[in-house]
């Protein structure tokens, strides 16, 4: 049976049950000593040690120590005012404490305190007002309608007396009023301008809106308006329901393309964990590559010979349908020694991967290939890669020196012209000189264009990691592979580097 609760005042004997443990229904409550709050401010805690040593000094009891057993410690509802103790921030009030039949000398009085004065003058008023107006009525009574009219009179000028105090406590209140307001209108301006400038350090879209000097920093875009229409053409099959945002997605993929940052770095910029980072970068890169597949168009020959730019035309009429050369990208150096041989580049004395690339006559990417190791030909990558089945009879393919490839573009009913070689000869023709010339003056235009790719998304001039050239889960292509189809895909929204 639990036992039952006795009050530990001193000499007081009431107990919720008796010595048998039945319980007394005789109305007394119970409460249990307050402890000291200190998890909600230093008032609340200086306040609430004062009201426990206030509790600990009525109890008076030498022989208990408070320390351990005050949970268990009660004081019954005889030792208050009101059968209860006050609210613990009502120092004034006389049940802040026990303060009746303490069982001891020292017993506090109500009277003497500041909520006693209070309540006593509060009464004192009180009665003072209903015997002003009680001898006023009786006089009224007794003298007539003349004490009425001094009554009334004196009333009016009361009343007027409080009406002009209470306009002038209005009038004070309406400027306190006024200068409130100002002061609030002036933390409003100043929370709008910090969050102007909050917003113009965080990587929002508002950041980048009209500023097109930093779109062309940070995406290579010539604008804002670029960056806006591939936003609102990828947002549908971007992933959701991320900590980033479409935009912001957009733009990690930007850093990592053009500006070569590490993820750890952008993981800093934008306050998240860099594994979030990673996988939104080649989730939006994966999105990107399937979804701007139209961006890298293989021109139909109306098209071509519409947009024509007048040197090819007076160099070879309208038949130019492409520029090809390969580009090679440097990758870390394989353990494996059969893929170390096979990306290994004579030409760049390193391990790369090899891209062939095909431009219009006007600069557009038409063509770009999968990666192939370094050590791989020229002319072997242009009949594997694919190439030779976007040609249409009649076509005239410019290349260089190093792609041997008559016979299989023959093959297709076209054309190839490479430079002259002077190999075997003593002295090339005029003849030869001259169109070798005007070949390749025209053909650097693909090498331009190798450049301008590079120079605007430079992580292809990065070292670029083993984990990238291996091929996607279920994909017959590699991680760089869709780095630089996206690559290419995003300088066709950049203006050309040939001159129409």
């Amino acid at each position: 049976m639990a036992p039952g609760k006795r009050c530990c005042m001193l000499h007081c004997t009431v107990s919720s049950h008796n010595s048998k443990g039945e319980k007394l229904e005789h109305g007394i409550r119970f409460f249990r000593i307050p402890k000291v709050k200190s998890h909600e401010g230093p008032k609340v805690e200086d306040v609430t040690k004062r009201r426990r040593r206030a509790w600990i000094s009525a109890i008076r009891r030498t022989n208990i120590t408070f320390e351990r057993s005050s949970s268990a410690m009660r004081v019954c509802s005889q030792h208050f005012h009101s059968g209860k103790p006050s609210y613990e921030m009502m120092e004034t009030d006389p049940d802040w404490a026990p303060s009746l039949l303490l069982g001891h000398s020292e017993m506090k009085t109500t009277d003497t305190g500041r909520h006693g004065r209070q309540k006593n003058r509060a009464a004192t008023k009180q009665l003072l007002q209903e015997a002003t107006e009680a001898v006023m009525i009786d006089n009224g009574e007794a003298e007539g309608g003349d004490v009425h009219a001094e009554d009334d009179s004196h009333h009016e000028e009361m009343e007027d007396g409080e009406n002009t105090r209470l306009r002038e406590e209005v009038t004070q209140l309406e400027q306190e009023r006024d200068m409130m307001r100002g002061e609030i209108n002036r933390l409003l301006e100043e929370n709008r301008e910090l969050k102007k400038k909050l917003a113009s350090r965080e990587i929002v879209e508002e950041s980048f809106q009209g500023d097109n000097e930093k779109v062309r920093f940070y995406t290579g875009l010539p604008s804002y308006a670029t960056l806006l229409v591939l936003l609102n053409y990828l947002s549908p099959h971007l992933p959701q329901g991320r900590l980033l945002s479409p935009f912001q997605l957009l733009i990690v993929v930007f850093m990592r393309l053009r500006l070569k940052l590490p993820v750890l770095h952008i993981a800093y910029l934008f306050g998240i964990h860099r594994t979030t980072i990673a996988s939104g970068f080649k989730d939006t890169l994966s999105v990107m590559y399937t979804q701007m597949t139209p961006f890298v168009p293989w021109p139909g020959r109306e098209c071509l010979r519409a947009c024509m730019p007048h040197q090819f035309v007076e160099t070879f009429g309208n038949k130019v349908a492409v520029i090809i050369d390969c580009f090679e990208i440097f990758i870390e150096r394989p353990s494996n020694l059969y893929a170390k041989a096979a990306t290994f580049s004579n030409y760049k004395h390193n391990n790369t991967i090899k891209h062939l690339i095909g431009i219009t006559p006007n600069g557009q990417i038409s063509f770009i290939s999968k990666g192939w190791g370094g050590r791989t030909t020229d002319r072997h990558i242009t009949e594997e890669c694919g190439f030779l089945d976007k040609l249409l009879p009649g076509d005239l393919v410019l290349a260089d020196r190093g792609f041997d490839i008559k016979e299989s573009v023959g093959l297709m009913c076209a054309e190839v012209k490479i430079p002259a070689f002077t190999r075997g000869k003593c002295q090339m023709e005029a003849r030869s000189i001259e169109e070798t010339r005007k070949l390749a003056h025209l053909r650097i235009h693909v090498e331009r264009v190798i450049g301008n790719l590079g120079g605007k998304y430079s992580i292809i001039t990065d070292t670029i990691p083993i984990d990238m050239l291996l091929p996607c889960e279920g994909e017959d292509v590699t991680f760089l592979d869709k780095i630089v189809f996206v690559c290419c895909a995003l300088t066709n929204m950049s203006p050309s580097v040939v001159n129409p």
